[in-house]
């Protein structure tokens, strides 16, 4: 394809316009498929999975990798858009909200781990009597400035993720 070819392609797609009331019609379909408690359930699972994930990898390695947040924060967003299916602003507040909590279990757990090997505790034992004072005390005490700019990074992710796009072969439909 040489050059003169892309730019009557790009002039192409710029010339392509948008039914609006076919726009609004398909948008109104979408909304009306879209299912927050789903998409809740999703962020749920990946959040509990990221947390999972994250404090495996940082017991095993003996270091703590605060860019598993941002993959905390991603399963999280696809989690909520692939069952919630959802275009509304609810869905990116759920994900961004479950990606900080499944951030702040996944350094729960890892102290939890770490506590458990160092006091020879079995780990389910000590879970079991945790409770949110002493897990608040846990998460200040092991807390880390660094830690609220991976936290950031993983709630963005978990709000830009959460959303249902509309894909190219769709929008093509929705044309004049």
């Amino acid at each position: 394809m040489n050059n003169q070819t892309i730019g009557q392609t790009e002039e192409a797609k710029e010339s392509v316009e948008i039914d609006k009331l076919k726009m609004q019609t398909y948008v109104q379909e979408i909304k009306d498929n879209q299912n927050l408690s789903l998409g809740i359930l999703g962020g749920i699972g990946a959040a509990v999975i990221g947390a999972t994930i994250w404090a495996m990898i940082t017991t095993l390695t003996n270091y703590q990798i605060g860019w598993m947040a941002v993959g905390v924060g991603f399963l999280v967003g696809i989690g909520v858009r692939t069952l919630g299916k959802g275009i509304d602003l609810s869905f990116g507040v759920v994900g961004a909200a479950l990606s900080l909590l499944g951030c702040l279990a996944g350094n729960l757990l890892t102290v939890c781990i770490l506590i458990s090997r160092q006091e020879n505790i079995e780990l389910f034992n000590l879970l079991s009597r945790l409770n949110p004072s002493v897990a608040v005390e846990l998460m200040k005490v092991t807390f880390n400035p660094m830690d609220l700019l991976f936290y950031g990074i993983a709630v963005y992710e978990g709000y830009r993720f959460s959303f249902r796009r509309i894909s190219e072969d769709e929008l093509s439909r929705l044309t004049k």
